[in-house]
């Protein structure tokens, strides 16, 4: 099995996959849904080994249900909590059979045209066959619901979409969404997708995302590799490699060259760049090995950002949320309830 790393400066770190094994702790502390935030003098490992500081780490147990791909559509998710001055880390595991990096690549066909890989179940951004592995984490920043109900206070069901759209109650409330993106952001440039969820409600022409909206930026991000005509890719990797990768790096990337290429090579259909700005402030490293997922995540206690929580206050809870996504656009599976994160 093929293990990659990548990695952006580190400041939070959730690692995921059950490659690096759980450790000891409490089983009652395991049982709970409060995660605890252990303090320590330095940063840990952000190589996702296990050394002495996560070794100390109770790790929180909690199991996520519902999702496609998933076998049985479950997997359990297990999570500890470090944090120094200034700097929360995170070490997150969980089980996924398969590493899903193909995300809607470019295919050469036999009479030299491009085809693009397609879920031909997807009848409207429910793509289960050709995307990518996600995880993502929400948290509180100003909505009284989320504080009893969690991700449910935010979920809509129906609204012309398979898993329905998110937004809050009230006007003026928001979530924070880590959004862990394995092909356009963290295995590529080593970074979560920030985003932010307000109250906009679904309007099919004005508002198609709803409430789901990304932090600002000053630079970067992903776009799609195509044509003007969409009949085929537009950029390639150096020397006009076929994939993998499955994304291309933006300053690396070159025009493409048709003629290099044989039938059924592929192409990929994203052009990647590091963000810039508030949506780029969480860093990731992520590697799958042997049916599981590591993720590595950092971010600063408190960031200044209207669209972050600010873990600013060491005395109190914070309320989350946790999703993963096996190649799946966005039937996730998730963890029912409250969970709350706690510094000691």
């Amino acid at each position: 099995m093929r293990t990659s790393w990548k990695w952006a400066v580190p400041a939070l770190v959730v690692s995921v996959g059950f490659a690096i094994g759980l450790g000891a702790g409490p089983v009652d502390a395991q049982q709970k849904n409060t995660l605890v935030a252990t303090k320590v003098a330095a940063a840990p490992a952000l190589d996702g080994s296990m050394d002495d500081a996560w070794k100390k780490a109770v790790p929180m147990t909690v199991k996520a249900v519902g999702g496609k791909n998933l076998p049985g559509g479950s997997t359990e998710v297990t999570l500890r909590a470090l944090y120094t001055a200034d700097t929360v880390y995170f070490f997150m595991q969980y089980k996924d059979p398969t590493e899903s990096f193909r995300r809607g690549p470019w295919v050469k066909q036999g009479d030299g045209s491009w085809q693009k890989l397609k879920d031909p179940n997807d009848k409207g951004s429910d793509n289960n066959l050709y995307y990518e592995d996600k995880a993502a984490l929400i948290w509180n920043i100003s909505s009284p619901a989320f504080e009893q109900k969690g991700c449910m206070s935010a979920c809509h069901t129906g609204e012309g979409k398979p898993y329905g759209n998110k937004y809050t109650k009230e006007a003026g409330e928001r979530l924070d969404m880590w959004h862990v993106k394995s092909v356009r952001t963290a295995a590529s440039v080593g970074q979560v997708d920030d985003q932010y969820v307000d109250h906009t409600r679904y309007d099919k022409d004005k508002a198609p995302g709803a409430g789901r909206k990304s932090d600002p930026k000053t630079g970067g991000g992903y776009a799609n590799n195509e044509t003007d005509d969409k009949k085929g890719p537009k950029w390639a990797h150096k020397g006009n490699k076929p994939a993998p990768p499955y994304w291309i790096l933006d300053a690396e990337k070159e025009l493409f060259d048709g003629s290099k290429y044989k039938a059924g090579d592929e192409v990929p259909g994203i052009i990647v760049a590091p963000f810039a700005g508030d949506r780029g402030d969480i860093s990731a490293k992520i590697a799958w090995k042997d049916g599981a997922w590591t993720l590595v995540l950092g971010r600063k206690l408190s960031t200044g950002s209207e669209f972050d929580v600010q873990f600013s206050d060491l005395k109190k809870e914070y309320p989350f949320g946790m999703a993963v996504f096996d190649n799946a656009q966005v039937r996730h599976a998730y963890t029912p309830g409250v969970l709350r994160l706690k510094f000691e």
